[in-house]
């Protein structure tokens, strides 16, 4: 029997107040995996502690020796690294896409890893070969089991050289931390060097890894065999902050945005401009209202999402859905997840003849009605932009799966409702 979460969202509700960031989902779980190869207590700040994500891995850790302490009330999680190990679970079930990042820190305790096959949002093709590249080149022997992957180097990794084919995010994470806990040098080329892997650098370095980057895919790491603790500060999360500015901007509220990340976001902030929208910002904070549209609409706008420091893909459902209130047509295409087009079909419920879509393409025609509707989530984003339509619609709507959209928004119930948003998430039992 599975349990699936259902959002019943009452439309048309205006929201008023502030609302903070959280840490960012793609740094803070990397983060809490790159944790377990220190040798001593790591505290990370600013966790958003409630991500679906967090817990299963949080989950996990526990499982096999690991402890993680977690502080709702001040968002922090204290990690006791010192006797994760490799223990044979009774389940490897985990929904958990970034389940390669626990290997670093069981292959420096065990000698063997066994973690669950990768799961996550079907978006595409989303293979772990690369991963099984990055063990082998560092001296690991990998099995393809059927409930796990199996890991295995006695001594530990050891130095290598690791040649990406294709620039990849989880690939440079991975290397990373493995490669952190080599005494000996490793060397990344094509590696991808996001806002997020910065912050994993930065965190590396705290625990004694000697990283140095060269341009923006070109890394030396020089591990250590003790790696100290740290307490470090997980990054503003640059797409949730996208979300509240986009939200705020089509729900005719006034709501002030903290703690955003505006270093990471120049380029999303600046199509957001030409699309005729003037944010009122300081350091890090902003405030949207209707007053941000210069014009008294959104302009009709062409973007394509690709790699950082660009739209990167995971932002594309709220372009297409500021495109679905423009004052004309917009064109969206997404270069790196040409078939992230799933949701689509479920966010056309509730704009009837608002959108086309193709591979790598999809097509907006602005001022069409927005109705209520019943939809189901297809991944993280595509579900939080179904929640942001029913909000916006007249009516009732019901939005099935919305899990995805908690495995990426921290407390998300609690931050509508202090913006004076009510939606009730409950659970629906099919067999």
């Amino acid at each position: 029997m599975k349990k699936d979460l259902i959002a019943l969202i009452q439309g048309g509700q205006i929201p008023q107040g502030h609302v903070r960031v959280s840490g960012a989902k793609n740094a803070a779980t990397r983060l809490l995996a790159a944790s377990l190869i220190a040798d001593e207590k790591v505290k990370l700040e600013n966790f958003p502690t409630e991500l679906v994500d967090a817990r299963y891995k949080i989950d996990f850790i526990n499982k096999s020796g690991g402890k993680v302490t977690i502080n709702e009330k001040e968002q922090y999680l204290e990690i006791d690294p010192t006797n994760y190990s490799d223990i044979l679970l009774d389940s490897y079930d985990y929904p958990i896409r970034t389940t390669y990042l626990l290997v670093a820190g069981l292959i420096k305790r065990s000698g063997i890893a066994r973690i669950p096959y990768p799961g996550g949002c079907k978006i595409g093709s989303r293979g772990y070969d690369l991963h099984i590249m990055v063990w082998e080149k560092l001296g690991a022997k990998v099995t393809e089991k059927p409930d796990y992957i199996e890991i295995s180097a006695p001594h530990g990794f050891s130095s290598g050289e690791i040649n990406f084919p294709i620039s990849t995010i989880g690939g440079t994470e991975n290397a990373l931390i493995c490669a952190s806990t080599i005494d000996g040098e490793t060397i990344i080329r094509n590696a991808y060097i996001s806002p997020e892997i910065e912050n994993q650098i930065a965190f590396l370095r705290t625990l004694g890894a000697k990283i140095d980057v060269v341009g923006n895919s070109f890394v030396r790491v020089v591990g250590s065999r003790y790696l100290r603790g740290s307490i470090f500060r997980v990054m503003p999360d640059r797409i949730e902050a996208l979300t509240w500015i986009v939200y705020g901007i089509l729900s005719k509220g006034r709501i002030t945005i903290e703690d955003v990340p505006f270093s990471t976001m120049e380029i999303p902030l600046i199509h957001l401009a030409e699309a005729g929208i003037d944010i009122y910002r300081n350091q890090s904070n902003v405030i949207v209202s209707q007053e941000c549209l210069t014009n008294g609409s959104i302009q009709p706008f062409e973007l394509a999402c690709g790699t950082h420091p660009g739209i990167i893909s995971d932002m594309q459902p709220f372009y297409v859905l500021l495109g679905l209130h423009a004052d004309g047509k917009s064109k969206i295409y997404d270069y790196r997840y040409p078939e992230r087009l799933k949701y689509c079909e479920e966010l056309s419920k509730f704009y009837e003849g608002g959108l086309k879509w193709e591979y790598g393409s999809i097509t907006t025609y602005g001022k069409k009605k927005i109705q209520n509707a019943t939809a189901q989530s297809t991944d993280l984003r595509g579900s939080m932009a179904l929640v942001m339509a029913g909000l916006l619609a007249e009516g009732d709507s019901e939005v099935y799966n919305v899990e995805m959209a908690l495995r990426g928004y921290n407390n998300l119930e609690g931050k509508l409702k202090n913006l004076g948003i009510n939606i009730e998430i409950t659970e629906a039992v099919s067999i």
